[in-house]
């Protein structure tokens, strides 16, 4: 079976350009696993030959989801879907959509979950008057089988139903209820993992990991959510597009 048997062909009658039905061709593939990490895709040459375009066509699909963060170039070796994940910066977007999209099954352990009145430090960063009502997500994210980060969420009590409608993705329940995030504010540093966090993550006390702050905030400028990540050093790229304006 040929490749384009295999993910499907091009819609010439499509009105969007080639190069973003190619993008959505590939990204399917590796959404539903016909490629999965660290496999190589077709050259260039040979993908302008299956379906018909030309190569620059298929180098723009690419480069796209280059930056997308779902393949990587290798000097001398070709192009391959991403083994590492890239969390880019510049995009809003859920650990759950970040894993599908790499074509890898997110899951999550719950450590704890819980409804309270605010902390002064929660109502200092989600800006809630003392009593308002939160709740807390503390899970250990996965993708596939690897252990990925670990997660803590806070969100207000405005923005959700119950405690009980959060499943396996925060922002799905959020889109939902109507109060997911359209802007957020991110920080980074690096860390070490203690050995608490190290033994939940099946790495050594003391390994490298990435710490992201984010606080969402609806359209209307309410916050939506205070969430603390610690991810895997060896498994997270963070990346960010940067304009010359």
């Amino acid at each position: 079976m040929s490749f384009i048997e295999t993910v499907g062909r091009l819609e010439k009658d499509d009105p969007a350009p080639l190069y973003l039905q190619l993008q959505k061709v590939l990204r399917d593939a590796i959404r539903t696993r016909v490629f999965v990490a660290d496999d190589a895709i077709p050259p260039e040459r040979d993908l302008a030959e299956e379906f018909d375009v030309s190569r620059i066509t298929v180098r723009k699909a690419i480069d796209g989801l280059v930056n997308e963060g779902l393949l990587t170039r290798r000097r001398g070796a070709g192009t391959f879907v991403a083994a590492r994940v890239e969390k880019s910066f510049s995009k809003l977007s859920s650990f759950s959509e970040d894993m599908i999209s790499r074509g890898r099954k997110p899951h999550s352990v719950w450590v704890n979950r819980s409804a309270g009145g605010v902390t002064p430090e929660e109502a200092l960063s989600l800006g809630l008057s003392p009593g308002s009502l939160v709740y807390r997500f503390h899970r250990i994210r996965y993708a596939d089988e690897a252990t990925m980060a670990i997660e803590y969420s806070t969100v207000p009590g405005y923005c959700l139903p119950a405690i009980e409608a959060v499943g396996s993705s925060l922002y799905e329940a959020l889109e939902k209820s109507g109060h997911r995030p359209v802007r957020a504010l991110q920080r980074l540093r690096a860390v070490s993992f203690s050995a608490e966090q190290a033994d939940a993550l099946g790495v050594k006390a003391g390994d490298p990991g990435l710490f992201i702050e984010r606080r969402g905030f609806l359209a209307d400028g309410r916050a939506a959510e205070f969430t603390q990540s610690y991810y895997r050093g060896d498994a997270y790229d963070v990346v960010a597009e940067l304009n010359d304006i």
